[in-house]
């Protein structure tokens, strides 16, 4: 994964250094994710500030950082053009809500749930994503209005400058790491271009060439605050509703698992439940001050963490510097030649996609390796937050089907002259075949003991199992006992009244009889 030789300590030079390279990359991609959006650059900017901002200075990862993401702008669309931007920023506030609810309520435990293949796919596909997003700036406006690929002298240079950049950022900390290497290679690109008068496109000829429109700049003032103006009615909460869901859905898988990641990376602890509550109180926010929302960006978190930026001061300089750009020095942005940019993103690809992940396809489970492709592809063509429910569901069922082989019953006579079934794993559903084909009531005593010291009985499917054995035996007149329930069992089967109808036998060395007979 990303190699890092950074210091892990905080920096206040290194966060300000690093958090001014993190700005200069997130206006295109704030401008990319806007037209994606269908909604004007100037809110995705405005998006980029509010996130950023907030999130860094209360979310729960220092280091990370936030903005408009395409993830969420590809769900935005079909609501812009349905209903307009309105609805859109109505859609954010209930998206923002939906999140601090996740946060206070401490569900951001539950990203432990996604299995490490699934990151390992996750990961891939966003590196993935990042590098075909960044195809987009290789193309021009022809004399019909339309986008074509470059060709020739424009080509080689965008190939050139985009070369030079990605050299830059490899080779200078190996000279000195006193400033990010990103931010001086975008500095030294910009600079040739001016200087030496080299035909590239830039930042604003990219901005023109989205909008059509050729006076187009990325001057704005600051964001105001605006109530959406969208009828207050339940009709309206229909409509937003799915939307919101979809939004909060995918904003806090993304954070969550970017938040995980950049603990890897950085060798530390973030807090999950802070970063939700964080992030829905900055969309909440972004809905009433005509942002289009967001969540964390891996992509410029690891520029971030790759430049030295560790702590919060380094998002804060970013929002802080973005905001800037919009209100002072728009001429400076807009004057950055898009390869110098496009050069910072590839490097980025390059550190985020899993690369021991090929190498070690041939030597971990089918199951897992199938996992991490699936994850994969579906985040490239679908969206993250499909790609990681699925990741999960197929991890789960899996474990599900390996498990319900591992179910053994061994048959044995006690010294009663009872017959004894030691039952060994775990008793779910996908066990419960398996589970009844192992008895013989017609060749058993007239006293049976189902011992379950080894297993525990985990569902609602193990209760009816045990269910339709206690039927099994009682048709044919004999006695059925259950031994060693853990207490979670017993709590279990006392919960599930008359859907459960056998009798328990006491053992007293364990403690765990009860005398409450069927």
């Amino acid at each position: 994964m990303f190699s890092l030789h950074a210091s892990k300590v905080t920096s206040l030079k290194n966060d300000v250094l690093s958090g001014l390279t993190v700005a200069l990359a997130l206006v295109p991609e704030a401008v990319a994710f806007a037209f994606v959006a269908g909604v004007d650059p100037l809110v995705g900017l405005y998006a980029a500030f509010m996130v950023g901002l907030i999130t860094s200075a209360f979310g729960g990862r220092p280091g990370m950082i936030s903005g408009a993401t395409g993830a969420m702008a590809v769900v935005m669309v079909s609501l812009v053009a349905l209903h307009g931007v309105q609805y859109l920023f109505a859609a954010v506030v209930l998206t923002g809500i939906f999140q601090v609810i996740f946060g206070v309520f401490k569900l951001g435990k539950f990203i432990r749930l996604v299995p490490h293949p699934v990151m390992l796919g996750f990961v891939n596909g966003l590196a993935i994503v990042i590098f075909l997003a960044q195809l987009g700036q290789f193309k021009v406006t022809n004399a019909a209005g339309e986008l074509e690929w470059m060709t020739g002298t424009a080509m080689y240079t965008m190939v050139g400058l985009i070369a030079l950049t990605m050299a830059i950022i490899h080779f200078l900390p190996k000279l000195t790491k006193a400033v990010p290497s990103s931010l001086v290679a975008i500095i030294v690109v910009t600079a040739i271009v001016l200087f030496t008068d080299i035909d590239s496109r830039t930042v604003i000829d990219y901005v023109r060439d989205m909008t059509g429109d050729p006076t187009r700049t990325l001057a704005g003032g600051l964001p105001s605050f605006n109530i959406p103006e969208v009828p207050f009615n339940l009709e309206t909460l229909m409509i937003i509703l799915p939307f919101a869901l979809v939004l909060a859905a995918i904003g806090l898988i993304e954070s969550l698992l970017t938040l995980t990641l950049i603990d890897e990376l950085t060798e530390t602890h973030g807090q999950a439940n802070r970063e939700c509550v964080a992030q829905g109180a900055a969309n909440t926010v972004n809905g009433f001050f005509g942002g289009m929302g967001g969540c964390a960006m891996i992509g410029q978190s690891m520029i971030n963490v790759n430049s030295g930026g560790r702590g919060r001061a380094s998002g804060i300089t970013a929002a802080l510097a973005l905001l800037g750009f919009i209100l002072f020095a728009s001429g400076l942005i807009e004057m950055i030649p898009l390869a110098a940019l496009v050069g910072v993103m590839f490097i980025v690809v390059i550190g985020t996609f899993e690369w021991s992940s090929l190498r070690i396809m041939g030597k971990i489970p089918k199951a897992d390796a199938f996992v991490i492709i699936l994850v994969s592809g579906v985040t490239v063509i679908s969206d993250l937050a499909v790609a990681v429910i699925v990741g999960v569901i197929v991890s789960a069922l899996v474990f599900a089907w390996q498990h319900a082989k591992h179910v053994i019953v061994n048959r044995s006579i006690d010294e009663n002259g009872s017959t004894v079934y030691e039952v060994n794993g775990p008793l779910f559903f996908g066990a419960i075949t398996s589970f009844l084909e192992q008895f013989q009531p017609q060749n058993d005593s007239q006293d049976v003991i189902v011992e379950f010291k080894n297993s525990r009985v985990a569902d609602h499917s193990a209760i009816e199992a045990i269910d339709t054995l206690a039927e099994r035996y009682k048709s044919r007149g004999k006695t059925l006992h259950l031994r060693h329930l853990s207490p979670e069992c017993r709590v279990l089967l006392t919960k599930a009244g008359d859907l459960v109808e056998v009798n328990y036998i006491e053992d007293p060395q364990y403690h765990v009889a009860t005398d409450k007979l069927d």
